[in-house]
């Protein structure tokens, strides 16, 4: 059972489990997000959605008005 003064601790302070997020220290303004890893973007993780999106930019990409001359 807990003792009087660790329940007072809890109920001041809260209770944490395990560790909090930390910031990347390195570079603190870039942004880390799933959609920008070349995985997501191209489907290969399972998405039927992602893989249609995939196709399409890809079709894009290949008009002819496009297309760098």
């Amino acid at each position: 059972m807990a003792s009087d003064k660790e329940v007072r601790d809890a109920i001041m302070n809260g209770i944490t489990f395990g560790g909090g997020f930390k910031p990347n220290r390195e570079n603190p303004d870039k942004v880390k997000t799933k959609a920008r890893k070349k995985a997501y973007q191209t489907g290969a993780h399972g998405s039927g959605a992602a893989k249609h999106k995939a196709e399409i930019r890809q079709r894009v990409k290949n008009r002819p008005t496009q297309r760098k001359k």
